[in-house]
């Protein structure tokens, strides 16, 4: 019988900051996560990030998808997508490749899609 290899990458594996929890500092993952607590500090996570109804963070979050439904205060970088589900409301700039805006979400910042780094303006012809 051979074991079966875990990938902490997939669907199933989610680390859950339940609501009630009060993390002050820096918080990392190598997998997906899942917030409804309270985050004062920087987020880093190398799967997908969710944060829900309850969620409240403040600091730079950076992930390769973000959901949220939650209160965020500080920059989002998403190496993919961001999702402010209709409940959202974000304060503060972000960058992704897509971004997705429900009716009803509230999104105060700049937002940055594609490359980060800002193309030359093409030359003008007459």
């Amino acid at each position: 019988m051979m074991a079966q290899k875990r990938d902490f990458n997939s669907a199933e594996e989610v680390s859950i900051l339940s609501s009630g929890v009060k993390v002050e500092g820096k918080l990392y993952s190598e997998g997906n996560v899942r917030i409804d607590g309270q985050v004062v500090g920087d987020v880093t996570v190398n799967g997908n990030l969710t944060l829900g109804e309850g969620s409240e963070i403040k600091g730079e979050i950076k992930a390769r998808n973000v959901t949220i439904s939650g209160q965020v205060e500080g920059t989002i970088n998403s190496s993919e997508k961001i999702v402010f589900e209709k409940n959202s409301v974000v304060k503060g700039d972000l960058s992704c490749k897509i971004l997705v805006i429900e009716e009803g979400a509230k999104f105060d910042g700049r937002s940055s899609m594609g490359s980060t780094t800002p193309s030359k303006p093409a030359p003008v012809t007459p």
